[in-house]
């Protein structure tokens, strides 16, 4: 699962923009983890200098250079590997409940900022010039000891990743989210995750998505729920044994 970052209409020194960056680094890291054997880390690092290789025009030294979260579970020899970069997260459905795996260093990072765009309704100009200012402040750290981390131009980052293992003993389902499906639980709290594995078994992906937005529609400016977007790109993996 990958996930571009949000631009907020900022540059980002790039002429092939988000969803180029993220499409390249999709099969990149299919094709450095064929080997199953390889440790997730070291595909993603091969992964992120071959995206970065492949634009060299591009000034990847900006900032701002397109980024994107990764999440990824593999499945071999009775195991379930997973690396988490950012926060898209990892739910495994197993004997002792759901176990979340996912990767929110960027919450402890410019809580004041965050704070003010959560002040402001969205699809407001308070709104916009806020985000703004928060996405620029993040630049500055991202990809630092300082702040967080997340796949962009330079594979240090994959270092960085949270990784391990799950024996596959006992674990029934899991499912592979960006933030904008897993928000229905940890920020909306509209849902358990036991819901959400109930929706993926019985109406798949896609009926969590149109789940997550009939929510969002009940608060489309962001008064009950303060957030970035009225709606965050939604996406999800569902796999089952």
């Amino acid at each position: 699962m990958l996930d571009g970052l949000s631009t907020a209409g900022l540059t980002t020194g790039c002429r092939h923009g988000v969803p180029w960056y993220v499409s390249h680094l999709g099969g990149h890291l299919v094709a450095a983890l064929a080997d199953l054997d390889r440790p997730l880390s070291d595909g993603l690092a091969d992964a992120l200098e071959r995206v970065a290789a492949a634009h060299p025009e591009c000034d990847l030294r900006n900032p701002g250079t397109p980024s994107a979260t990764v999440a990824i579970l593999r499945h071999h020899y009775g195991v379930l590997d997973h690396l988490v970069l950012a926060d898209s997260p990892i739910v495994l459905d197993g004997p002792q409940g759901h176990t979340l795996i996912t990767d929110v260093r960027v919450d402890g990072v410019l809580t004041d900022l965050r704070a003010e765009v959560e002040r402001h309704q969205t699809h407001t100009p308070g709104h916009r010039e806020a985000l703004q200012r928060l996405v620029l402040a993040q630049r500055q750290v991202r990809n630092t000891p300082e702040g967080y981390w997340v796949a962009a131009s330079s594979p240090e980052a994959a270092q960085h990743a949270l990784t391990g293992t799950t024996s596959q003993t006992g674990i029934h389902a899991a499912a592979v989210m960006s933030d904008g499906v897993s928000r229905l639980v940890t920020e909306y709290s509209m849902a358990t995750w036991s819901d959400v594995f109930t929706t993926l078994q019985t109406d798949g992906p896609r009926g969590l998505i149109e789940t997550v937005r009939k929510v969002e529609a009940t608060d489309p400016t962001g008064v009950r729920w303060p957030r970035y977007k009225s709606g965050d790109d939604a996406a999800v993996a569902y796999c089952r044994w």
